[in-house]
């Protein structure tokens, strides 16, 4: 087991970083875990530090926002794949709250400056904001109950899905062309073709019946 880290052994490297870019620095200041202040400006560098990410890291640094703009986080450098992944999502976390990350390598206090304060604005994406809309128009009702995290969603393409094997279902084995008629579904030949729900099995050429696991899943979809 990993010894513990205090957030005090954090403190001299980042002292020392500060130092070296010409700030005079002292710790604990009204609240603060570092306070770095350059001669004759009024605007502080604030970095608060902690053996890990946490809520409340980030509660201490929008905190200080209220006194500059300039606030880093601080924690030690980890190893492993778990570590960089945490810094990868908290690193988007602080550029989208306008703070600053560092890490500290505790083995030889070597800092990091991961990333620096900046006021976020958030880049759109068309693509994904055209498939949110495409998928709202497309799906029938509301199937879901928000927050769901487990147990299949009912996407618009699984209540197109759901048409096919009813088709199936009712009429027996069937041609592409016959479903896509009957159900409005235009793809269904090409969805029974790819069968992501292993519903359909091809009978023939451009055939298709339905498959034990499409009979549970319209059975299921009636509860």
């Amino acid at each position: 087991m990993a010894p513990r880290v205090a957030e005090t052994e954090l403190y001299a490297p980042v002292k020392a970083l500060l130092e070296a870019q010409g700030f005079e620095v002292k710790a604990e200041v009204v609240g603060a875990d570092v306070v770095g202040l350059r001669p004759g400006e009024k605007v502080p560098v604030i970095v608060e530090l902690k053996a890990g990410f946490s809520l409340t890291l980030f509660h201490q640094g929008i905190a200080r926002q209220a006194v500059t703009d300039a606030v880093y986080l601080a924690v030690p450098h980890g190893g492993g794949r778990p570590f960089q992944l945490a810094l990868r999502r908290n690193l988007g976390l602080c550029r989208r709250l306008g703070l600053g990350l560092m890490t500290v390598r505790l083995r030889d206090g070597h800092v990091q400056v991961h990333l620096d304060p900046a006021p976020f604005r958030p880049r759109k994406s068309a693509r994904r904001q055209g498939l949110l809309l495409r998928e709202f128009a497309r799906r029938e009702g509301d199937p879901n109950i928000g927050g769901k995290a487990r147990g299949p969603l009912i996407s618009a393409y699984r209540q197109d899905a759901l048409r096919l094997a009813a088709h199936l279902a009712a009429a027996g084995p069937s041609r592409g062309a016959e479903v896509a008629g009957a159900t409005g579904v235009a793809a269904a030949t090409r969805m029974m073709a790819t069968d992501p729900y292993g519903w359909f099995e091809r009978v023939s050429r451009g055939e298709y019946r339905l498959t034990i696991e499409g009979h549970t899943a319209l059975d299921g979809s009636a509860d």
